[in-house]
């Protein structure tokens, strides 16, 4: 990302909404802005081969699913937020098993990127597909949307799931990835 031309554009886009970019109160906006956007899209960074890198030895078939994992990702639509939780399981394969955080990153290495909730939710579930070959995996998104709280049909508080389920799973999911 480049910072620099970030706050340029922050402080472009503040003298077109009639505000003055060296006005007291808003003079270190822009690099603020720029900071803030830097974080926001760490997650084009992350590199999910190495996340996603089996655990040692032989460990038993056993399904692992976190539930609820907290997740803020950003519209590339409106540039709005949306934001929610995550609950992503998978039934160990060839490809074996994972530590329980690098599940959490998979869910923060897509929602730190511009981005709408149904591609995310494909993507983790790629990303569960292409690096440990699982016998059944799920993600469940649920979130709740700015821009569809704060602009267009202005409805707050209505939660958009979005479920992805494969292998075992398709015909019999646990009870968490169950609507």
């Amino acid at each position: 990302m480049d910072e620099a031309r970030t706050a340029r554009a922050v402080r472009e886009l503040l003298a077109s909404l009639g505000q003055d970019p060296d006005a007291p109160e808003l003079r270190d906006t822009p690099a603020r802005v720029a900071d803030f956007w830097k974080e926001r899209l760490a997650g084009y960074g992350i590199d999910l081969a190495a996340e996603l890198r089996p655990l040692p030895g032989d460990l038993a078939p056993v399904p692992v699913i976190l539930e609820r994992i907290p997740f803020v990702s950003t519209c590339e639509h409106h540039l709005a937020t949306f934001e929610g939780h995550a609950t992503v399981g998978y039934l160990p394969g060839a490809g074996g098993t994972v530590g329980l955080s690098k599940l959490v990153r998979v869910v923060q290495a897509y929602a730190w990127r511009l981005q709408v909730q149904e591609r995310m939710a494909q993507q983790i579930a790629e990303a569960l597909k292409t690096h440990l070959r699982p016998a059944a995996w799920g993600v469940q998104l649920v979130a709740i949307h700015t821009c569809m709280s704060h602009r267009g049909v202005k409805t707050p508080g209505v939660p958009v799931r979005t479920t992805l389920l494969g292998g075992a799973w398709v015909e019999n999911p646990p009870a968490p990835f169950r609507s």
